[in-house]
């Protein structure tokens, strides 16, 4: 198992997001439908589609060059707060890790950081709000926890996604406290937030082709 690779191989990770927003958009959409306006999928989709053609008329790029993509098109062609967010997020994972020819452990966890980092100077959403901050955080937290205590890399990717998981769960057991879906308050238990789904499906696509990366 290794224990680094490179950023431009990397692109691979940029790829498997892509493709697992475009794969789910009916699923993100009726996600939306219980509390929001049904649209999540298709305002995801899109953004993420044109970050697919602009980055097809790339002759190569690297993961940071990917994200840099993804953030510009989310930024400038989707509406809605969503494109801000997942933009500021997706720069967040770009240049955290731009300067870095070798991607590591620890310059992975450090993208994570990143990202949160520039979410939260645009949305005061926390843990037990239900959004994707419900995610991201344990997912983060996790790593940095596992990553402490020395375990191997597969080992803090595995740990982190599993506590995604959990966190994508928990938003079924809460009322949203923001977005639109607080407008029904606590219709929203039992359904799971849309924003959080997203953010999982990206968590997922990202940290499973690492672990495929290093594996090989």
């Amino acid at each position: 198992m290794r224990t680094e690779f490179s950023n431009q191989e990397a692109s691979r990770i940029v790829d498997a997001v892509i493709e697992t927003i475009q794969t789910n958009k009916q699923y993100l959409c009726e996600v939306d439908s219980h509390g929001g306006d049904g649209d999540h999928g298709i305002n995801m989709n899109k953004g993420f589609t044109f970050a697919r053609q602009e980055l097809d008329n790339m002759t190569e790029y690297t993961m940071s060059d990917g994200f840099k993509v993804i953030s510009q098109v989310l930024v400038t062609k989707i509406g809605g707060s969503m494109g801000p967010l997942y933009g500021s997020f997706f720069q967040g994972l770009s240049s955290a890790a731009r300067k870095n020819e070798i991607i590591t452990s620890e310059i992975v966890m450090k993208m994570l950081q990143k990202a949160y980092l520039n979410l939260s100077d645009l949305t005061d959403a926390k843990v037990g709000d239900k959004s994707l901050i419900d995610v991201l955080v344990p997912t983060i937290q996790t790593y940095e926890k596992y990553f402490i205590d020395d375990a191997p890399f597969d080992v803090c990717l595995i740990q982190s996604l599993t506590a995604a998981k959990a966190g994508l769960e928990k938003t079924k057991e809460i009322p949203a406290k923001i977005g639109r879906a607080s407008r029904i308050g606590d219709r929203s238990i039992g359904h799971q937030d849309a924003g959080a789904t997203s953010c999982y499906l990206i968590i997922e696509a990202f940290i499973n082709t690492i672990n495929d990366l290093v594996e090989e």
